[in-house]
């Protein structure tokens, strides 16, 4: 009786979690940093499901780990609440399918866009991306390159990744990052504080970060030597997942890298593909669902959307559940702070040499289209307008200019 009374509170709780992010998928427009707004505003006012200090140690955790921040706080906060893996996952697939749905409907519909009026539009959706990640890098720069060290170690990013190019590059600007930041960052942050409390075992975290490191390291070699594109596409897809510090829009140049430079998306169908995702609500790693669904190789469609998705997600969540029972004593030494500082530093590097080649080359093409940019920009950081209207402002403007 009592084994039964406690699966089915376990049961209500699960449900619980999965109905309050499932509003939160539905309505949370803005980007990671509303979203966090969002959920503090969610769980810890409302619904009380935890303290204003515990809830500022959890984003912390994922602001310290690869991946995308929203989506494992999320993560989090479902096990925490569901007092299971499985409230994670549930809190997840609520939080990601509404906008995942959205995007692979555009994906499957995208080709359907034919004539003047069509194509000004997927070109306004191109200066959309312009203006965002340009939003993007003015509010990351702010705050992740305060200093002249920090600044320094961003220059020198945009320099490995012109020059190398490729995933290679964006790798060789997050571990410069990492090391320039032990040796430049150490005391430029305030003090960390707090405890989390996650019944989750050290067992179990550490199968979870060698899960992680398996996949990580595994499966391209496993990809190459079969020559399963399923496995090329989980791979690319995973290995950009475990490589994106600083929040969703950083993962725009590594899917860049991964998928246009090979020929399995076009630039046009990307830029188009990113532009859109900013007008739908939830977490930006659902763009990989369109990508996956209009690649030119199979696995595509709805197969290839699954796999890009669940691959792009997989190595931010396993790093949080890995990183669960060993936060507290990590967070609070010096070198990882000063790690972390530096690699958000390249990140906003990354993301600037991003805005350039493809974002600007690919969608500013006239001194019109700099002018459609420009105001997007100056509607998301002056006026302050949510992201969705942007994004059928830019469109429409992008369709009237064709026909013109």
């Amino acid at each position: 009786m009592e084994l039964k009374c406690m699966a089915e509170k376990s049961a209500d709780s699960i449900a619980e979690v999965f109905t309050a992010f499932l509003k939160l998928g539905l309505t949370s427009f803005g980007g990671p940093i509303a979203h966090l707004g969002y959920f503090r505003t969610e769980f810890v006012e409302r619904r009380k499901w935890l303290s204003e200090s515990s809830y500022a140690d959890i984003v912390a955790l994922c602001q310290f780990l690869p991946g995308p921040a929203s989506s494992q706080v999320g993560f989090a906060l479902g096990i925490l609440r569901g007092k299971s893996l499985l409230g994670g996952f549930a809190a997840w697939f609520a939080f990601t399918m509404p906008s995942a749905l959205v995007l692979l409907a555009f994906a499957f519909g995208a080709t359907a866009f034919t004539g003047p009026f069509a194509e000004g539009i997927l070109h306004g959706l191109k200066l959309v991306a312009v203006a965002v990640v340009a939003q993007a890098i003015w509010g990351m720069a702010s705050s992740l390159t305060p200093d002249r060290e920090r600044a320094a170690i961003a220059l020198a990013a945009v320099a490995i990744v012109v020059f190398v190019g490729g995933s290679f590059g964006q790798i060789g600007a997050i571990v410069l990052g990492a090391v320039a930041g032990l040796w430049l960052c150490r005391g430029n942050g305030p003090a960390l504080t707090g405890h989390l409390g996650f019944s989750v075992s050290h067992r179990l975290g550490v199968i979870a970060l060698v899960l992680f490191a398996i996949l990580f390291l595994v499966t391209p070699l496993v990809a190459t030597t079969t020559g399963s594109q399923g496995l090329a596409l989980f791979d690319a897809f995973y290995r950009s997942g475990a490589l994106v510090f600083g929040g969703g829009h950083v993962v725009l140049p590594l899917l860049q890298a991964e998928v246009v430079t090979p020929g399995w998306v076009s630039n046009a169908d990307f830029l188009a593909g990113y532009g859109m995702a900013q007008a739908v609500p939830g977490p930006l790693f659902t763009f990989a669902a369109y990508l996956g669904a209009v690649m030119v190789p199979a696995p595509n469609g709805l197969a290839g959307a699954s796999i890009a998705l669940i691959a792009l997600s997989l190595p931010g969540l396993l790093l949080v559940y890995g990183m669960l029972p060993f936060w507290d004593a990590l967070r609070l030494r010096p070198r990882a702070q000063a790690a972390m500082r530096g690699t958000n530093a390249a990140v906003v590097g990354i993301l600037g040499a991003a805005l350039y080649d493809p974002v600007w080359t690919s969608a500013v093409l006239t001194p019109r289209d700099f002018a459609v940019a420009l105001a997007g920009f100056l509607l998301l950081t002056v006026w302050k307008l949510p992201p969705w209207i942007v994004v059928v402002i830019l469109a429409a403007a992008g369709a009237a200019l064709r026909l013109i």
